[in-house]
């Protein structure tokens, strides 16, 4: 069956996410997040996109940008052609590295351009590997603040305030909070069904989100570190059956 053309967004605006093959890493150290930002950066001056924010983990990655002179299907397929070939070399591979083409979902107005924002740049967070988001790496969070590398910020900033100390303190406020965003994901093949995980938590005693709500950190934890074990789970299926945050059940272990 061919596949379905890429949606236009009206504006241009798009939230990208490129995956590992079979969800395997892309990142193997910080010399490969740098090159993969060195490569955005390249194709940003050469095909004339805006990017707004970035995070790089290790086996997938964010983009919020607009396309401008190239459509974002030339843009991803330029950086991700020029990566997975310096990548190989690299590690002496060759075959696929990204699962199948990137994915995409368009970005239409203001309020969902900030909880994009918010969202990639608490990606880390939400995934369990810092307790505050501004302990996060390899994201863009900081560069809205002082070390601005190759994100346009003033779009960002803008919907806050006109005045910019007022917007980057409006800024820093938003990205602190505690929220249940959701925005673009893979969703596995596999994905085991709601109702299916709601009938395995029933056999082990527990009925519904609150029990599980209100259980001691450590057996809470315990079986949430369970639960992200089973496979076609994912974080934000697990948060939205047993009514935790996703951060909570991100750093679960």
């Amino acid at each position: 069956m061919p596949r379905k053309p890429r949606k236009r967004s009206r504006n241009g605006v798009y939230h990208v996410m490129l995956r590992g093959n079979n969800k395997q890493t892309i990142f193997e150290d910080d010399v490969d997040k740098k090159k993969f930002l060195e490569i955005v950066k390249k194709y940003k001056r050469v095909c004339g996109f805006e990017l707004y924010a970035y995070c790089l983990m290790d086996n997938h990655v964010h983009l919020l940008l607009m396309e401008k002179e190239e459509t974002v299907s030339k843009v991803m397929k330029r950086i991700s052609s020029s990566f997975v070939y310096w990548y190989n070399m690299k590690y002496e591979r060759i075959g696929h590295l990204f699962q199948e083409r990137f994915r995409s979902e368009n970005v239409e107005d203001i309020r969902y351009f900030k909880t994009v924002l918010r969202y990639i740049h608490q990606n880390p967070l939400n995934a369990g590997l810092v307790t505050n988001v501004w302990n996060s790496e390899w994201t863009s969070l900081h560069e809205y603040l002082h070390r601005w590398y190759m994100v346009d910020v003033d779009r960002g900033l803008e919907l806050f305030s006109h005045d910019r100390e007022t917007a980057i303190r409006a800024y820093i406020d938003y990205m602190k909070e505690t929220n249940e965003d959701e925005c673009l994901e893979y969703v596995d093949r596999g994905r085991v069904p709601d109702e299916k995980v709601k009938k395995y938590l029933r056999s082990i005693g527990i009925t519904n989100a609150t029990t599980v709500q209100q259980m001691p950190k450590t057996e809470r934890d315990a079986l949430l570190a369970l639960l992200k074990e089973r496979k076609g789970l994912s974080v934000s299926q697990i948060s939205r059956i047993v009514g935790v945050s996703r951060s909570v059940v991100g750093r679960a272990r």
